[in-house]
């Protein structure tokens, strides 16, 4: 190794060459797999290469660049901007007409740039003077704009398995050119397992690990409290403005609406332990009281409400009692949306049919002109009536036994449905 290779970080000095050094990913990469087809064949087409931190998206950015005949060019989002790009066309064109090679532009991080420097891009995609391979941690659905996202192929990195992981740093150990294996350092397997866990399927957060246990280690023996001493406390992934965002709080949700309460206090310890805004989660306690429970439970509205007042009257970190109560409540309460669907039904009613005239026995009349235009004529006044009930048409006549709000079988809804059908056969004195 040279001397810079030899200061550069262990997760550097790891980083696979070639496809049989790379580890997961075996649904691109397996025998006969779209990726590993296209790299052998070097046939690469314009991908964008979407995964979490660590999956190894630039390590297979530099595979492809060491495996193809293509002449290849790595451009930084961070490091680079779209007047680099115009050298890159430059030199792209010349090397076609001097050599006959294409150019494969791999751009790091390519959700970094924006909505218009993406379009810099595409003239030149759509050409096929360049072939690029975008790389980002975010959607590209979001991130990337629709027409240089319709001329690439999306392929999704999943997260390291476990095991991946565990090779990755035995490779690490045993590897006496790149590695620590001619330092006589021995890993112990709970610690080996340890670092695996900790890396939550990120390679490079599994070797940086153990470089640093490395370091810490005083007799050798890379053991379990060596690895404790060099983890620490990891921050969680879970970006307030990015896709993860919104991929735990819609686990959350859907934990409560299923009626799960250990799948909600889950997702809402991770959110909590992330740093999101407990008056955020709370607000969607609120909604989903009505919309996915409503009236099989009406004392879910208020639960969640006291929760609210309760939390803003507490605070942090007490107030997490507080979350966890109102979760498990709404998580085990009786669900129903027929509310939520009444009320929908009924606006899209609206929206069909316009401003249809109110029925003019249910009209008020605070003047003679009205009385004598028959406002309010024939109104009858339910408390008036046994059991403050009348039969009494209240929708316009154009909507007349028209019906928005089916109450489910369950939960109070039962007892709203047994009442409603009382009343019906009160209605036709069946």
């Amino acid at each position: 190794m040279t001397i810079e290779q030899e200061a550069a970080p262990l997760a550097e000095r790891m980083r696979p060459q070639n496809l049989d050094e790379f580890k997961g990913q075996e649904h691109l990469l397996g025998p006969a797999k779209i990726l590993r087809r296209l790299i052998e064949s070097d046939q690469i087409s314009s991908l964008i290469l979407w995964g979490p931190p660590g999956a190894g998206k630039t390590t297979l950015a530099r595979i492809i660049a060491n495996a193809t005949r293509s002449h290849f060019i790595f451009f930084s989002a961070i490091l680079s901007g779209v007047k680099d790009l115009r050298q890159i066309v430059k030199d792209a064109e010349e090397e076609l007409l001097t050599s006959g090679r294409r150019t494969i532009l791999f751009v790091d991080e390519i959700h970094r740039f924006n909505k218009a420097q993406q379009d810099a891009f595409l003239p030149y995609v759509e050409k096929g003077l360049l072939t690029m391979i975008g790389a980002t941690t975010e959607n590209p659905s979001f991130e990337v704009i629709t027409p240089l996202l319709s001329r690439c192929k999306v392929l999704v990195l999943n997260p390291l398995r476990k095991e991946d992981i565990e090779d990755i740093l035995r490779n690490a150990m045993a590897d006496e050119q790149r590695g620590l294996g001619g330092t006589g350092l021995t890993l112990a397997d709970d610690a080996l397992s340890a670092i695996a866990e900790h890396a939550e399927g990120d390679a490079r957060i599994a070797l940086n690990t153990l470089e640093t246990t490395a370091k810490l280690s005083v007799d050798g023996k890379l053991d379990l409290d060596t690895v404790r001493e060099a983890v620490q406390k990891k921050p969680l992934l879970y970006d307030k403005g990015g896709e993860e965002h919104y991929n735990v709080i819609s686990a959350f949700i859907k934990s409560m609406r299923g009626s799960d309460p250990d799948g909600a206090l889950y997702w809402l310890a991770r959110m909590l332990e992330a740093g999101e805004d407990p008056l955020f989660i709370l607000r969607r306690m609120v909604i989903l009281a009505s919309e996915d429970i409503g009236n099989a439970d009406p004392r879910a509205l208020q639960v969640a409400i006291n929760a609210l007042q309760g939390f803003q009257f507490v605070g942090m970190p007490e107030g997490r009692i507080i979350l966890g109560q109102a979760v498990t409540y709404l998580a085990t309460a009786p669900k129903s949306n027929a509310s939520y669907i009444g009320m929908d039904e009924a606006l899209a009613e609206v929206r069909k049919s316009g401003a249809l005239p109110v029925p003019l026995h249910v009209r008020n009349a605070p003047t003679r002109l009205m009385k004598d235009l028959g406002y309010h004529k024939g109104y009858k006044y339910a408390h008036d009536f046994k059991e403050g009930f009348v039969e009494q048409e209240y929708l316009p006549e154009r909507l007349t036994g028209k019906k928005f709000y089916r109450p489910a079988g369950h939960g109070y809804e039962k007892y709203i449905n047994e009442r409603m059908e009382f009343l019906r056969k009160k209605k036709t004195g069946n």
